[in-house]
């Protein structure tokens, strides 16, 4: 295996760990942000209050992107194999 190689992979590794990770840092950071708003607005500031809807709407977008994640996940482990089968 040479250098190049190895440098494809760990680049395909990285763009496969920020599909998998974005859409839920995206919904953490959009739940967030609205609720730092309203608490700003209500001045009610209770830190377990922005951990809890955070908390679900992650859950939430996981349960919706599990198709995509198990997708994005099986074409780059296809990948991995076809490296390891040409390593003979």
């Amino acid at each position: 295996m040479d250098a190049g190689a190895i440098t494809q992979i760990a680049q395909d590794t990285l763009i496969v760990l920020l599909k998998l990770s974005m859409p839920l840092l995206l919904v953490a950071l959009v739940v967030g942000v609205f609720i730092s708003l309203i608490q700003a607005l209500t001045q009610i500031q209770e830190p377990t209050i922005s951990f809890v809807p955070k908390i679900i709407a992650v859950f939430f977008s996981i349960l919706l992107s599990l198709d995509y994640m198990g997708s994005v996940f099986s074409s780059y482990m296809e990948n991995i194999v076809s490296h390891i089968i040409n390593l003979q």
